[in-house]
């Protein structure tokens, strides 16, 4: 059986974790029968308030999805601290700039930190979405280093090839961006297919 990670942490763009939460936990999405495990840590679920008007925990219920799996920011002794936990990939979004300097310098202070770590050692696929812009030469040192160990680095960068007419769709498409590099598809996504003729 498929098993995923989602894990939000304190950086602007809620938006993106929940809907990769989202399309995940669906029946129509591109693993119905996957198994769904979630870590957010504090401040992600302050700025999920913050940004949307609604608790984290109104967002969850909302999805009435079994297949969740929550578990707390600072418990260690969880199975996802584990290498024996098979992991099918790991995705941090929205990514701060702390939470990816922690996973780069190899610190495992919280759950979210630990879990990224292993899907490092371990060669499971492990997808970070910074949003922080500008980025300083301590940040892009740091991605690189991420991104040297194994992990990709997906900024959410939306394009506007597609005329997005809403924010969702900017959302969407970036979550597509996020499926894609591990190999599953949003249904719904506006791809590029060339300019065709005039």
């Amino acid at each position: 059986m498929s098993r995923y990670l989602v894990c939000m942490t304190g950086a602007s763009g809620a938006a993106y974790g929940l809907r990769l939460l989202r399309a995940l936990a669906s029946p129509a999405g591109p693993c119905p029968d996957a198994e769904i495990h979630f870590v957010a840590s504090a401040w992600a679920q302050a700025v999920v308030l913050e940004e949307t008007g609604r608790s984290l925990a109104e967002h969850q219920s909302a999805l009435r999805s079994k297949r969740i799996v929550r578990h707390e920011p600072d418990d260690l002794a969880s199975p996802l601290s584990s290498g024996s936990f098979r992991l099918t990939a790991a995705f941090v979004a929205p990514c701060s700039m702390g939470t990816a300097g922690a996973i780069a310098a190899g610190i495992s202070s919280n759950l979210i930190q630990r879990a990224a770590s292993v899907a490092l050692k371990e060669g499971w696929p492990l997808v970070l979405v910074p949003r922080e812009s500008p980025l300083s030469l301590v940040a892009l040192r740091a991605l690189t280093t991420l991104k040297e160990a194994g992990a990709v680095i997906l900024p959410a960068c939306p394009g506007f090839y597609s005329r997005p007419a809403s924010v969702d769709e900017l959302v969407d498409q970036i979550v597509g961006r996020i499926l894609d590099s591990v190999g599953l598809e949003l249904p719904g996504v506006k791809r590029w297919e060339g300019r065709g003729e005039e």
